[in-house]
């Protein structure tokens, strides 16, 4: 058995990249950051003052390039393939966080993961996914390592806009609804119990806090509530996948977000926003009853989640594009974990009813 928990570290406090330096000195003396040109820029001067202070250089600041694709981890590789540094930085968001996690899986090379919003637990996986450079799913590849040290500076995830923090959450509450139902095609163990049972308390701690800490950016104070939801979805949610193994993996929610990415129009929707999409679909496809549905969809409703198509950008497929739907999504595979044979009917039949329980519920409340 072979199982990768989570990140060797983690630290989390308010103004930690004023100190980044210090932690990240006992990797090495020389360092090169890559990340998104946002995330870049806001962490740049504190950066370079920290590792100047803890005498670390820093010898390149990289783009990842906007999409987690082969060809950007290539041309990274490439370029660095050469060059004498004995740490990778990565800075920002899942995608940027993947890309960089690739790279220093094929240059070996220590990884330090700054995440500059909490939108995914790409910080504590050791799997990257790839995408085209279009922005279409691909594959999720295990040429990845999870970073030896995670940072989080909790100040710079309350500036952040709080988008990102809602599509977090969404993200994150798919660990139980996925795990609970991808662990019924495994044998009970150690490992897997504990898995299901972070998941279940994850649950509970979205539910009870990821309203209040949603506020907490809204009105920008740091609160307890806000400080234990970015844990949950950087940290907690990871360490689901790495106890769960290929026992309690991903399962119809994110078949069903990858499916859609074949949309052009739903790429300005953020990744946790249509996996909370792909939940409710999920639920339909295992006959769960409606009202249990209808009262997800008030909890999204509460944090700002989005649970019709139309709230995607998709404003209507036509009946070969609900046939390609169900022919994608059925391949990816995030579905084999599904405990039962999942059909491209079943799919669009799961899509089309979530989106019509949404839709009623969306025109309720604007009434």
């Amino acid at each position: 058995m072979f199982v990768t928990v989570g990140p060797g570290k983690y630290h989390r406090k308010a103004g930690l990249l004023s100190d980044v330096g210090s932690y990240i000195k006992q990797l090495g003396k020389t360092a090169v950051v890559i990340g998104g040109n946002t995330s870049l820029q806001v962490i740049d001067e504190p950066l370079r003052r920290s590792l100047s202070e803890h005498d670390v250089t820093l010898k390149q600041s990289l783009w990842f390039g906007g999409e987690s694709s082969q060809t950007n981890i290539d041309r990274l590789v490439e370029q660095l393939k050469n060059e004498s540094f004995d740490v990778l930085i990565a800075a920002g968001g899942g995608k940027a966080l993947d890309t960089v996690k690739a790279v220093a899986y094929y240059l070996n090379k220590p990884l330090v993961a700054i995440p500059t919003i909490a939108a995914t637990c790409a910080a504590a996986t050791p799997i990257c996914i790839l995408y085209s450079d279009e922005g279409e799913f691909l594959e999720i590849s295990r040429k990845s390592k999870v970073p030896e040290l995670v940072l989080v500076d909790s100040e710079i995830i309350l500036n952040a806009p709080v988008r990102f923090l809602i599509a977090g959450i969404g993200d994150t509450l798919a660990k139980w609804f996925e795990t609970k139902c991808s662990i019924k095609k495994a044998v009970p163990n150690a490992i897997n119990q504990t898995a299901i049972a972070i998941a279940a308390q994850l649950y509970q701690t979205l539910i009870q806090n990821g309203t209040k800490a949603v506020q907490s950016i809204h009105e920008e104070k740091l609160t307890d509530e806000l400080n234990d939801i970015i844990d949950a979805i950087i940290l907690v949610s990871g360490s689901v996948s790495g106890y769960g193994g290929d026992d309690c993996r991903t399962a119809a929610a994110h078949a069903i977000y990858s499916g859609l990415t074949i949309f052009p129009e739903i790429h300005d929707t953020y990744h946790g926003e249509i996996v909370a999409f792909g939940i409710l679909a999920q639920l339909c496809m295992e006959g769960t009853e409606i009202e249990e549905i209808r009262s997800l969809i008030k909890y999204y409703q509460q944090v700002g989640l989005p649970y019709t198509l139309q709230q995607m950008a998709i404003k209507g497929l036509t009946e070969d594009q609900w046939k390609t739907l169900g022919e994608v999504t059925v391949t990816i595979e995030d579905m084999s974990n599904m405990p039962f044979e999942v059909s491209p009917e079943m799919v669009i039949d799961s899509v089309r009813q979530a989106d019509s329980i949404g839709t009623e519920m969306l025109a309720v409340s604007k009434n």
